[in-house]
């Protein structure tokens, strides 16, 4: 089953890539997804609340989830980058993953242990520096081992797993949090940090013993400082539509990123649910079930008639849910919005990512690829903005805030499907 191409990067057969080769080289984001899908959504909104006030809440969790993104924007590239020019006998990618995920794995408790907000920052930058240290270089696996004609199942699957598993953990950990935010002691959080924390650790060992990478020791290495000056460096002329496509993936992303991480507060203030924890939880699993009806044949679809086609109906179908999500007066609304929005991000992120591969150039596949996840990043950065800006209508008129927030959301994403139209892919490639 080894194979090895010029460069040492690969230890796949590529014309014998299988089933089950799919899933051993993108398990590693079911992990990651688990932890930041929890931690953004569920354990960071309850924790803030120990050392916030309640009417500056979506402000410090905005500054919060910013800064830690910020760091992810410029570290993801950077890690993949290096990864690209790395020489070891581990292969180029395998050494970067270890270390990431163990920093991660080390770190996590830190959440617990925190005793205050400044606490809490210090420790969730330097989780994000951990997670973007193994992230960059796992993502150059699919443009390394994976065909071109299978890359939209690839990620597909890709995605298929990163949805599953930001559910599972999201539906365990919401129902422990919404016992520790209940007084009933630091046991669940505690329980809600275990979960993650074994899961990145159970993937990691999968990734490192299933995905054997050949001994990259040809490979030409240049030094860490032209490196760091090279990462974020495209030429506009030949890559113009890359460029296009990072600006779009960034807006699309940052409308979903926005209500993502404003769901609980909006669920407890607007709708005024008894259980907010629970009830982010399960906007987040009726999404989640949306995503797995459509993810992997989006994916698959797009190997046969192109990537922007259903990148561009997935980007009006989810302006569909956020219009429900304006008007909608009660709990059965929101969950019909979220079965849409979840149908059009999975559609979207799956054919998004398969338009990246595409995009790359060969030979920088992991700094390309941490370029792209930049923009979900920058994203999920940008929409932390709209905290304050939430409290400050708020505090005017109850509901504002939120309903100029989820406006915000439909004109990110018409302009992001707009701006995809500029995307041209290679020749060899639909689009």
């Amino acid at each position: 089953m080894a194979d090895t191409d010029s460069t040492g990067g690969s230890s796949f057969n590529i014309k014998g890539f299988g089933t089950a080769d799919y899933f051993k080289i993108t398990i590693l984001g079911f992990a990651l997804s688990a932890l930041w899908q929890s931690m953004h959504t569920i354990i960071l909104p309850l924790r803030l609340l120990d050392f916030v006030a309640e009417s500056e809440k979506n402000t410090y969790l905005g500054m919060l989830t910013f800064s830690g993104l910020l760091l992810a924007m410029f570290i993801q590239p950077i890690a993949g980058a290096i990864s690209d020019r790395y020489g070891s006998r581990w292969g180029r990618r395998r050494p970067y993953i270890l270390l990431g995920i163990l920093l991660l794995i080390l770190l996590l408790p830190g959440i617990g242990l925190a005793g205050s907000y400044a606490a809490i920052f210090v420790i969730y930058c330097l989780l994000q520096a951990g997670s973007n240290t193994a992230q960059g270089p796992y993502q150059g696996f699919i443009p390394d081992l994976v065909p071109a004609d299978k890359r939209g199942r690839a990620s597909g699957i890709k995605t298929l797993l990163e949805i599953v598993g930001g559910a599972v953990a999201v539906l365990i950990i919401g129902n422990f949090m919404d016992r520790y935010s209940g007084g009933e002691g630091s046991l669940w959080l505690w329980l809600s940090l275990l979960v993650p924390g074994v899961l990145l650790l159970v993937m990691l060992i999968v990734t490192l013993l299933k995905v054997k990478e050949k001994p990259s020791l040809n490979i030409n290495r240049t030094s860490i400082l032209s490196t760091l000056l090279n990462t974020f460096r495209i030429n506009i002329r030949t890559n113009r539509s890359f460029l296009w496509f990072l600006v779009s993936r960034t807006l699309i992303l940052m409308a979903f990123a926005t209500v993502q991480q404003f769901a609980l507060y909006f669920l407890r203030d607007i709708i005024g649910v008894d259980d907010p924890a629970a009830a982010a939880a399960r906007f987040t699993v009726v999404g989640v079930i949306g995503m797995l009806a459509i993810v992997y044949p989006a994916g698959h679809l797009s190997d046969r008639i192109g990537r922007r086609k259903i990148c561009f109906i997935s980007g009006l179908l989810m302006v569909l849910g956020f219009i429900i999500i304006i008007f909608a007066k009660d709990i059965s609304a929101i969950m019909i919005a979220a079965g849409i929005i979840g149908t059009a991000v999975g559609a979207f992120s799956s054919t998004n990512w398969a338009l990246a591969t595409d995009l790359v150039t060969k030979g920088e596949e992991a700094r390309y690829l941490g370029l792209a996840n930049m923009a979900t990043a920058g994203g999920g950065a940008i929409a932390r903005l709209v905290g304050p800006l939430i409290d400050h209508f708020e505090a005017q008129s109850v509901g504002l805030g939120y309903q100029i927030m989820l406006i915000a959301c439909c004109v990110y994403c018409l302009a992001g499907i707009l701006i995809l139209l500029k995307v041209k892919t290679p020749s060899n490639q639909l689009y």
